[in-house]
């Protein structure tokens, strides 16, 4: 297996580098890609000093099986012929492609069959805070069809990258210090701060970062399901959060969906109020799972469940949901 990763450098590349060693992915020969600024820098894979190459329109890629793409929905559609016109298969990771209808966006526990059928080459992979949030509903919507869902997103530094990341961490450090405070990768300060505000407003003054989890939960779910979000950057590391009000046809009780999502795939129950038991940012940096808790009923709602989650936005929000797709291809032979 010939794998390659296009973004090597970044937060989301180096996390598909770990989550490649974790899960013993079967690796013959792993390539790394990425701009002028990291080409020649050194990272080690299973105890192997690889270089990352300069990716360039040429014929790199051949003999490449899975290629792992996290640099930018610019490079994702520019490099794309590129990539995929040998046969390898790219997961993508940035926006370019999630809306495209001969494109599948794939979350594995929720839709992994849509991923055999690419006509493209390119399979997608779903916003972070959308991928959170569907693997928590799916459990749901297998026991009442999903009408309405309301959400509120605490999201990290993270999901801005390894930059956004730093620039946090010295925030802090330069509030400690009575510096002034860098501010370059977020409109505010964020240290001490929240921001209302990921990616930019649309028309219907929504951001564009809301606008991607009413209609990629839909295409994910094959749902009909309305989606409103309101997305908020807090100084979280690299965990984001949600709280997520849900609108069902017929009325649940809790213990059932507190069963459903403990059985779920990719889902971890911490639901113990009497011992303050619940998922906190803190605590999930790291975890494989979408950790939920706080489950009760809508006291606005008659057929309304809400809930608590959170994820590490890194790794399931973006390398592991990537790499769980190629295990599936692996699976069931469609590479």
């Amino acid at each position: 297996m010939k794998v390659a990763i296009v973004g090597a450098s970044g937060a989301v590349g180096q996390e598909f580098i770990k989550v490649l060693e974790e899960r013993n992915f079967p690796v013959d020969e792993l390539l790394l890609f990425g701009s002028e600024r990291s080409a020649g820098r050194t990272y080690k894979f299973r105890g192997k000093e690889l270089t990352v190459k300069l990716l360039q329109h040429n014929d790199d890629f051949k003999d490449v099986d899975i290629a792992f793409t996290s640099a930018g929905a610019g490079t994702s559609r520019e490099f794309a012929s590129t990539i995929t016109k040998h046969g390898a298969v790219m997961i993508d990771n940035s926006s370019a492609f999630r809306m495209e209808p001969d494109v599948p966006l794939v979350v594995p526990e929720c839709n992994a069959a849509d991923a055999l059928v690419r006509p493209r080459g390119i399979i997608a992979n779903p916003n972070c805070t959308t991928i959170m949030m569907v693997v928590v509903l799916q459990p749901i919507e297998k026991l009442s069809h999903i009408v309405r869902v309301h959400v509120a997103s605490y999201q990290s530094a993270s999901g801005a990258g390894a930059q956004a990341m730093a620039e946090l961490q010295q925030q802090y450090a330069q509030l400690v210090e009575g510096k002034p405070v860098t501010v370059e990768k977020f409109a505010y300060q964020l240290a001490y701060n929240v921001i209302p505000q990921i990616d930019v407003f649309t028309d219907n003054g929504y951001t564009k970062e809301e606008m991607k989890m009413f209609a990629e939960t839909r295409k994910i779910l094959h749902s009909d399901v309305r989606c409103s979000a309101m997305c908020v950057r807090i100084s979280a590391l690299r965990s984001h959060s949600e709280a997520v009000w849900i609108e069902t046809e017929k009325p649940l009780e809790v213990a059932d969906v507190q069963a459903a999502l403990a059985a779920a795939p990719g889902v971890t129950l911490q639901d113990d109020p009497a011992t303050k038991t619940y998922p906190m940012p803190l605590f999930t940096g790291g975890k494989d799972d979408v950790y939920v808790g706080r489950v009760r009923k809508d006291l606005a709602c008659d057929n309304g469940i809400t809930l608590w989650l959170s994820g590490d936005q890194i790794k399931k929000g973006a390398a592991l949901n990537a790499v769980q797709i190629a295990e599936y291809l692996i699976a069931n032979n469609a590479l």
